[in-house]
């Protein structure tokens, strides 16, 4: 939307600089607003510097770029586009939505974007902050932060003392939410009031987060939509091997090289290593985050249990049916056979058990056949029971957690994507609008759709707000305890049921390591 001229242009005056926005639809927004110096030239690879600030009144009324990445006119089946040209190396930029610029101190909610770690843009008009500002009062921020090869490479060498090697991704937003907690007050932001939330690999990010002991104090709650914790995060030993086929994607012998690479030709090399670390059967990811031990001090999946970040307040939640938006729509999969999904099942319960793990699937899901059951082996050993396994050892140490699993189906292509991965975030967001060249939301029923939509919304809000996602409009949506796991089902009709999963929980038992 273009801005409003003349001198209803919003000026904020945080200690960054003056920044003058637009108003859009009765909201002050401010976009492109630089939160780090730009990480390019000797920067690149290295962790996320302050950004020194402007003197003057800058413009902030466009979006800054999206950080580098593959890109398809058009997108893909799923999804339709999820990148925002253009595209550039200097993008680590945040876009504001607020009710007014005053000193109302707001509730402020910092969103983080997925995308496997190697796609996405925080300024995509998908995640819009204008639908919770406008309804919730709130302070909307969304982040751009470095993904694919310039976030997730491993980089560090003797030769580079200075550089922590993993992980700039996370200096990239722990460096935003700092930005947050320093200047939100001059936007209407409570700083000492910030959620911080994240889907998909943006809700890795976002626990990750949490478990830096440096922004512990700085964050109330998260919302984890669709954690893939299941993921096997990698030491830097084991994830060198990583680097090594990149470089020689890239054409290159060492790190330091790369540094003379022009970004695109560095993801043109990112295909290559696609195929290389593609396995049948599992979520592609090239790029994965690092477990260093000390960027990322331990898997995410167990930040939210330990210090200060256990006090953090949590809901999690999950789609019924993750796995389908990767492979569904994927004739390979389609016509996989017993034997193939069987095969599967052996690497994660071995061979003794796998017929029986199969049986249990093929029980639990009539008709589904092969496919069916290794979309859920999928669903359930990279989402559905990480984060069950998260809620149970918050729930046993006292800890509040909420837990919700995102029931309503897909109308396109069939019914074959089913309440797949990525479906539930227009629902939260409640900007069905902003979502029309999306397949994945095609042919819902408007009545549905937008009831579901309301309801959601308005429980992500009031959790922003208070910590409790409850209001009028919905049942009581109690608490996951150990002896009830509650957990809230949306669907076209919302219901909270008492251990909704405990089937895929108890099948795991024994077979994934649970967080400690």
């Amino acid at each position: 939307m273009a801005p409003t001229p003349g001198p209803d242009r919003p000026v904020a005056h945080p200690p960054a600089g003056p920044l003058r926005g637009a108003v859009e639809d009765g909201l002050a927004v401010f976009r492109g607003v630089p939160y780090a110096a730009p990480p390019v030239g000797e920067w690149r690879w290295r962790p996320a510097r302050p950004h020194p600030g402007w003197s003057g009144t800058r413009d902030a009324n466009t979006d800054g770029p999206s950080a580098p990445q593959m890109y398809m006119e058009g997108g893909d089946p799923v999804l339709g586009g999820h990148g925002s040209p253009p595209f550039d190396e200097d993008c680590l930029t945040l876009d504001i939505w607020t009710p007014a610029v005053d000193d109302a101190r707001r509730p402020v909610l910092v969103w983080i974007h997925g995308g496997g770690f190697v796609s996405g843009s925080g300024s995509l008009p998908n995640y819009s902050g204008a639908t919770f500002s406008r309804d919730g009062d709130l302070v909307v921020v969304s982040i751009n932060y470095r993904i694919g090869p310039l976030g997730y490479l491993l980089t560090g060498a003797d030769d580079e003392p200075d550089d922590s090697g993993a992980n700039h991704w996370l200096s990239d937003q722990f460096a935003a939410l700092r930005w947050v907690r320093e200047n939100i007050s001059a936007f209407g932001g409570d700083p000492g009031s910030i959620t911080v939330a994240g889907q998909s690999g943006g809700a890795v990010s976002t626990a990750a987060l949490a478990g830096l002991p440096e922004a512990q104090e700085m964050i109330r709650r998260v919302i984890l939509m669709s954690p893939p914790f299941g993921l096997d995060l990698p030491a830097p030993d084991a994830y060198w091997e990583r680097t090594a086929a990149y470089l020689e994607l890239a054409g290159v012998k060492t790190p330091a090289e790369l540094r003379a690479v022009p970004w695109p030709e560095l993801i043109g090399a990112m295909g290559g290593l696609f195929a290389l670390t593609t396995h049948w059967g599992y979520w592609p990811t090239p790029f994965l985050p690092v477990v260093d031990g000390v960027t990322l001090p331990r898997h995410p999946a167990q930040a939210l249990l330990h210090g200060a970040a256990a006090d953090i307040e949590v809901m999690i939640g999950w789609t019924r049916e993750e796995a389908n938006f990767g492979f569904a729509l994927n004739e390979a999969y389609a016509a996989a056979s017993r034997e193939q999904v069987t095969d599967r099942i052996t690497d994660t319960f071995g061979p003794e058990a796998a017929p029986g793990v199969y049986a249990a699937y093929e029980h639990a899901r009539p008709g589904a056949g092969p496919a069916g059951v290794l979309m859920d082996l999928i669903t359930d050993e990279l989402f559905r029971v990480p984060a069950l396994r998260l809620a149970e050892a918050r729930a046993a140490a006292g800890r509040p957690v909420w837990a919700y699993q995102f029931d309503l189906p897909a109308a396109a292509y069939d019914g074959r994507l089913g309440a797949a991965h990525c479906l539930e975030l227009p629902f939260a967001f409640a900007n069905f609008d902003q979502w029309a060249h999306t397949p994945l939301t095609a042919g819902l029923d408007p009545a549905v759709r937008d009831g579901l939509a309301h309801t959601m919304h308005e429980a992500w809000i009031a959790f922003v707000r208070t910590g409790d996602p409850n209001h009028p409009g919905m049942p009581t949506w109690s608490p996951y305890e150990k002896d009830t796991r509650t957990t809230m089902r949306f669907d076209s009709v919302v219901t909270a049921l008492d251990d909704l999963a405990g089937d895929s929980l108890r099948l795991h038992e024994g077979a994934l390591d649970r967080p400690e």
